[in-house]
């Protein structure tokens, strides 16, 4: 695909947004928080998707029909690990009442819904303005794998082999584009593989970091159009 210009949402690392800018391509970084510095618009996307989906003024009336949304949506209700919690499973929720057990699953239960409604959301504004979207979630077990009613093109069921630290299959969706197929003649530096257990602070934020070697691989392979096409030896 030919992209002009891509706003990298719910990123605030830089990861992706630094990749495409050393391969030729403008890109901003857009989130609520921004714990890496690298954050060039602080926003609440939330917010911005509840407007555009109302048809009132937001962010997105500023996408032009040849940049790119590419979209790193929350999977923190949409993980299998989830279930767990709804059923009050986790090793400190053992010893729960079973009333204190539906009352975290009823508020998850809502987070979940809230989570659900804004990425529908967010399809729907993207189809009805017609650019191009990319949409990154986790894929083994999870919610949007059962219930989401658009199927993504893109499945990564190893990350590693694409040198990223972490395994954690992951899907993606293009909305208004089809992925490329280029094929990337570049060696791939080793990178140690990671595991990250739930006793660690921060585990979803570590948990969702991508490699910076992964998100190059990815545009060279599935964003950068057949006459951009990098050939490394």
């Amino acid at each position: 695909m030919k992209v002009k210009k891509v706003h990298c949402l719910f990123e605030q690392s830089g990861t992706f947004k630094n990749e495409l800018i050393k391969l030729g391509i403008p890109a901003e970084d857009y989130d609520i928080q921004n714990e890496f510095g690298e954050t060039d618009h602080v926003v609440d996307l939330f917010a911005e998707i509840d407007k555009a989906y109302d048809r009132e003024p937001s962010f997105f009336d500023n996408i032009d029909d040849c940049d790119l949304v590419f979209a790193f949506f929350p999977c923190t209700r949409f993980e299998g690990q989830i279930q767990m919690a709804f059923r009050g499973e986790r090793p400190n929720e053992r010893s729960w009442s079973d009333e204190q057990k539906i009352m975290q699953s009823m508020k998850l239960h809502e987070e979940l819904h809230n989570l659900y409604m804004r990425i529908c959301k967010l399809f729907a504004i993207s189809l009805r303005g017609g650019w191009s979207m990319i949409v990154e979630n986790p894929y083994n077990q999870n919610y949007l794998t059962t219930y989401f009613p658009i199927k993504p093109k893109v499945i990564d069921k190893d990350r590693t082999k694409n040198g990223d630290h972490y395994k954690k299959p992951t899907q993606y969706w293009f909305v208004n584009c089809e992925p490329e197929n280029n094929v990337v003649y570049e060696s791939l530096e080793y990178v140690k593989t990671k595991t990250i257990t739930h006793r660690e602070q921060n585990q979803q934020t570590k948990r969702s970091m991508i490699h910076k070697q992964y998100a190059k691989r990815f545009v060279q392979t599935y964003v950068l159009s057949t006459e951009g096409r990098v050939w490394t030896a």
